[in-house]
């Protein structure tokens, strides 16, 4: 887990907008610096999420990924730069955040996560976010997350459209598998590289899955628990629907 130690006077200073902040305040600052949270994929979903908890001041961030950096990313995974091609993308990702940031400690994991390492890499933290794109990797994370009793915070996007929800069984909250049934394959999840995405979409998934990440951390509101926020950005439209 993070550190526990007060505030500097830089980190009051870079935080001062959310020091201020009535019904968050230092408190709630202080429990972002403890806490440790879990990005899983540092693409589409995970660029906004890893941008604005480095922001924000989460006190580490681990990051798990195991590709590289190509030039197709860049119209949508906005912390990585032209300058990265080539490189990890949690090399790259670890960069933007250090620079951002440099009071967030980094655990980076140039690997995918499976079996064998998703209870080491989910158990060290408070909060997952789970921005992968198939169902297999869905599943193992949830399980892992399940049954070690962590809140998980999973976005999707294709084309114009994304969603969002937290699963959070130990919480009272449905299993994963209640909108992700077994039978289910990952022809039922949206897939960026056969259907396309516009960019922006990403930003705003990725991005409410940071908030949702601060609002379990803090305590603050109430979070997407049993709940599958739709963002239709055609129609600038949200819905949601309970499952």
């Amino acid at each position: 887990m993070a550190s526990e130690s007060p505030l500097s006077p830089d980190e009051t200073r870079r935080y001062a907008r959310h020091l201020v902040l009535k019904g968050f305040g230092g408190a709630g600052q202080q429990k972002l610096k403890s806490a440790c949270v879990l990005v899983v994929g540092a693409g589409g979903l995970g660029s906004p999420a890893i941008a604005y908890l480095a922001a924000a001041g989460v006190g580490q961030l681990d990051i798990v990924d195991p590709d590289t950096v190509s030039l197709s990313n860049l119209q949508r995974q906005v912390i990585h730069t032209t300058g990265a091609v080539g490189t990890t993308k949690v090399e790259s990702a670890g960069a933007f955040a250090s620079a951002l940031n440099p009071h967030v400690a980094l655990d980076l994991h140039a690997e995918a996560i499976n079996e064998k390492n998703a209870e080491t890499l989910i158990g060290a933290c408070d909060v997952v976010l789970d921005g992968t794109d198939n169902l297999v990797t869905r599943r193992l994370v949830a399980d892992a997350a399940e049954r070690l009793q962590k809140p998980l915070v999973s976005g999707a996007v294709s084309m114009f459209s994304g969603q969002v929800t937290v699963f959070a069984p130990h919480l009272g909250g449905p299993r994963h598998a209640a909108l992700y049934p077994d039978e289910a394959d990952d022809d039922a999840l949206p897939s960026c590289e056969a259907n396309g995405i516009l960019g922006p979409v990403t930003g705003v998934i990725g991005t409410l899955m940071a908030m949702e990440a601060i609002k379990l951390l803090t305590g603050v509101g109430e979070p997407l628990v049993g709940r599958l926020l739709v963002y239709d950005a055609r129609d600038a439209r949200f819905s949601e629907i309970g499952y």
